[in-house]
């Protein structure tokens, strides 16, 4: 194989953005929530599954170790999307993502080579969106992660215009990974809050970006979409068909809901070798990236087996495997 091996999704876990909520009004209503949306059998799961994989999410050796046994030469690390918090104010989020920008920064730090880092951004007060931004590249990182949404506000939103902007001239990468699920209760049991609730939140985030024409005005945003991006690349000819015969689905997008997807790029992380040859073949084998959701439970502790799993050509396979990424990643 030639060129690295590059995984672009991978987390890090920031002891001092929990420290720095602890005990803050909101936490504790936000927390509640999450309960109730994952359910009391999922949290049992969940507590004991975090705390096992400490080491693997904040120690920088232990990190490089998981990588050589996976065959990855090069991560690309975001914070775990739990230290979003978007329930909090404005002077507390500043707090959050400074915190969650200088560990990430700190943690890359030990290994350049080898490791890529995201900050992350108050989605709940856009008025700091483009400072986060800022901030994060400041330090070095390689742009932002981001959820599929805020409380009240979706990606569509005209208040993240400046964002958008701002990514698009900086040339940014932007992670969009979901945390939690708003169908709420309805999937409190058997872990559905992420079994069907992240490709859920995937679809309707891309779908939004889609439909309300921010990807016409921004073409050339940098943006990833975790999960193979859920559920709307296989499912990508219903959004087509609806933009052709309804004059409300397409009045704010100037194309085809498809080709925007070749626009953007998605991790592998699907689970199924099937479905990731569809979406090789839905968005093209440019715009797939290798992705293994380190060191969580519902990643995969072998990205490189899954990709050749799905039997790619070795074009393809190599572009997937690393080629695309160290493009997506290269400074100009």
């Amino acid at each position: 194989m030639t060129g690295p091996t590059v995984d672009v999704h991978a987390h890090v876990l920031i002891p001092e953005v929990e420290a720095a909520v602890a005990g803050l009004p909101g936490l504790a209503e936000a927390q509640a929530l999450d309960a109730r949306r994952n359910g009391a059998a999922s949290l049992a799961v969940s507590g004991p599954m975090v705390r096992s994989i400490v080491p693997k999410a904040t120690d920088v050796a232990v990190r490089l170790a998981a990588m050589d046994a996976q065959g990855v030469d090069v991560q690309l690390v975001s914070p775990s999307p739990s230290h979003y918090h978007y329930w909090a104010d404005e002077e507390t989020a500043e707090k959050v993502y400074r915190l969650a920008g200088e560990a990430t920064a700190a943690h890359c730090a030990q290994s350049p080579d080898r490791l890529r880092g995201l900050g992350i951004v108050p989605l709940q007060h856009p008025s700091l969106a483009v400072r986060a931004l800022e901030d994060a590249l400041d330090q070095g990182l390689s742009g932002v992660e981001i959820s599929s949404h805020a409380p009240g506000r979706e990606l569509s939103d005209p208040a993240y215009e400046p964002l958008w902007t701002r990514a698009e001239e900086r040339g940014a990468i932007l992670f969009l990974h979901p945390f939690g699920c708003t169908l709420d209760e309805r999937l409190d049991r058997w872990y559905l809050s992420n079994v069907v609730g992240q490709p859920v939140e995937n679809a309707v985030a891309l779908s939004h970006l889609i439909f309300s024409g921010v990807l016409d005005r921004h073409p050339g945003l940098k943006l990833i979409a975790a999960h193979g991006g859920g559920y709307l690349p296989t499912h990508i000819g219903r959004s087509d068909h609806a933009w052709s015969a309804r004059s409300d689905a397409g009045a704010g997008c100037a194309h085809p809901p498809s080709s925007y997807l070749k626009r953007l790029w998605f991790d592998s992380l699907v689970h199924d070798p099937y479905v990731l040859r569809e979406l090789v073949r839905v968005v093209g084998p440019d715009r797939v990236l290798l992705g293994s959701d380190y060191p969580f439970d519902m990643g995969t502790g072998d990205p490189v087996g899954a990709l050749r799993a799905a039997r790619l050509p070795d074009p393809d396979f190599h572009a997937v495997r690393g080629g695309n990424a160290a493009a997506l990643l290269r400074k100009d």
